[in-house]
């Protein structure tokens, strides 16, 4: 099998990892009374679909580096903490803007 086989099936798995993480340590919902929490569901899905194609590019991009040695291990990870945590913190401030148009 070829290379960029295998970069898809890592990157389609770090994204359904990813996205996991993210809702498991701290469900956006939450804080949402009872009745409000489905529909804040429905848009937290529709705002990580909304992310995806961002989130796959930096992932083909960041990966392109690290195959042409422009990052090591180390800053691969930071790298993708930070993003993690910069695009997890834009759809929550999206999400609360959502949530207050309903």
């Amino acid at each position: 099998m070829n290379r960029p086989w295998y970069r898809l099936v890592g990157l389609i798995f770090s994204l359904a990892l990813t996205s996991s993480i993210t809702s498991a340590a701290d469900p956006p919902c939450d804080k949402y009374p009872p009745a409000k929490q489905p529909r804040c569901m429905e848009i937290w899905t529709e705002l990580n679909k909304e992310d995806g194609p961002l989130i796959a590019q930096f992932g083909l991009d960041q990966q392109k580096r690290r195959e042409e040695s422009k990052i090591n291990a180390q800053q691969h990870l930071a790298e993708n903490m930070a993003f993690i945590k910069q695009s997890t913190e834009k759809r929550m401030e999206r999400l609360k803007e959502r949530m207050a148009k309903e």
